[in-house]
């Protein structure tokens, strides 16, 4: 994949606008940031434009309609982004009308602007993409985009989170301006590739959760070519697993899963198993709420009528020993209400396995990152995408629109 870097361009004295992605927790009782992953991982291609000179004016995005609760203003980002780079990074509650395009013109080199949220535009938030369904030719003509692109000479893109997104601010300035892919969108695009491409062997893959969708879309890939020597299956996607091997979980189990309509996974699930069972682990014992304590049933026990919460201690000991033989480990999801007490063990103990691995170690999506922040320190793990959506998407082998921006804006713009 070809996308031309910060490296290809000489900022001092352009005007640069950077696409970043720091939407982040919003605490509800007190209205402020509650995490600051992605605050954090935007700092070195900020830090690298404004120390070389250039005019930043940052656009990112904070919330959608499916989650208003976390629709605000990025005041708060803008004070937050000041301390952790120790020079002032201006504000300005105007996304692109008059006040934030004079905003613009009156930077001067080595100044940094922060614009107020993008989704405050009808044309950036999700359902507008999914109703109305724009290219990025017909983006350009964009209130967004008419307004801010011709006040610049460099677009920057560092936004891997949101590059499933088809949305003005995240294709459609390539086809107007000069462009570059972010520190951060460029690192995380290489160490993904590298796994689904050339990981280093063995290679495991642990995936749990509740969101399963996301899990079956990679194993289709993985599976089929080779990426996987092994999958872990927990959570969710290891009770789908089990009932597919024909294992009666017991009705609260079972009805959870009915209930959400994952057992419409089970026949894919059923598929997998039979051509390529060898390399997919199922759990071998669980561990269920009974009345407030945890009690752990074999499998071979099962089904139980308490509902299962986590994988049991047999399973933690063999996918614990199959992860520390690891030469490259992906993980997401966790095994259990990792939330509660007496659901964590598993989550806990995985995460403890990965952290401690020699090998090369890969984490990603929301929950993913929130479970492995909540046992270890993030910093034992190797790469700890900023990605949910854009990831599994990537590691699904399926295309996402800012990455296919990117290389066309690429091939124009290094062939000059």
């Amino acid at each position: 994949m070809k996308i031309a870097s910060l490296d290809d361009f000489d900022v001092r004295g352009s005007r640069v606008l950077l696409r970043v992605d720091i939407n982040s927790p919003i605490d509800q009782e007190t209205g402020t940031i509650a995490d600051d992953n992605r605050l954090n991982k935007s700092l070195p291609t900020i830090e690298d434009l404004a120390g070389a000179g250039a005019k930043t004016v940052i656009i990112a995005h904070q919330g959608d309609t499916l989650d208003y609760h976390n629709l605000v203003s990025l005041e708060e980002h803008a004070v937050k982004l000041s301390e952790k780079l120790g020079r002032t990074v201006s504000f300005i509650d105007d996304v692109a009308g008059p006040a934030a395009r004079r905003a613009i013109l009156d930077l001067e080199d080595g100044e940094i602007l922060l614009l107020d949220n993008l989704r405050f535009l009808t044309e950036e938030v999700s359902t507008f993409e999914n109703a109305v369904k724009l290219t990025p030719e017909e983006m350009t003509k964009t209130y967004l985009v008419r307004n801010l692109a011709p006040l610049f000479d460099l677009y920057v893109n560092d936004a891997f989170a949101a590059a499933h997104r088809n949305a003005p601010s995240m294709v459609a300035f390539q086809k107007l301006l000069p462009t570059a892919g972010g520190r951060l969108l460029l690192g995380e695009v290489t160490a993904l590739s590298d796994i689904a491409e050339n990981p280093a062997r063995p290679c495991v893959f642990v995936l749990g959760g509740l969101k399963i969708s996301d899990a079956f879309g990679m194993m289709t890939k993985i599976l089929a070519e080779g990426t996987a020597d092994t999958v872990l299956t927990a959570g969710i996607t290891g009770h789908v697993m089990l009932m597919a091997a024909g294992i009666d979980l017991g009705p609260p189990s079972v009805q959870f899963i009915r209930d959400r309509s994952l057992d419409a996974f089970v026949p894919q699930a059923a598929d997998y198993l039979a051509h390529h069972g060898d390399r997919i682990h199922a759990p071998v014992d669980v561990a269920v709420d009974d009345r407030g304590r945890r009690r752990e049933v074999a499998v071979s026990d099962l089904p139980t009528d308490r509902m299962i919460i986590d994988i049991g201690s047999e399973t933690i000991a063999e996918y614990g020993r199959v992860i520390g033989e690891a030469a490259t480990v992906f993980v997401n999801g966790p095994a259990g209400v990792y939330e509660s007490q007496i659901g964590a063990t598993g989550t806990r103990s995985l995460w403890e396995a990965v952290a401690a691995t020699s090998g090369r170690s890969v984490i990603g999506g929301g929950a993913t990152v929130a479970g492995a922040r909540r046992f270890i320190d993030l910093n034992d793990i190797d790469v700890v995408s900023t990605g949910g959506g854009a990831l599994i998407r990537y590691l699904s082998g399926r295309p996402l629109p800012l990455l296919t921006s990117m290389e066309k804006a690429a091939e124009r713009d290094l062939a000059r």
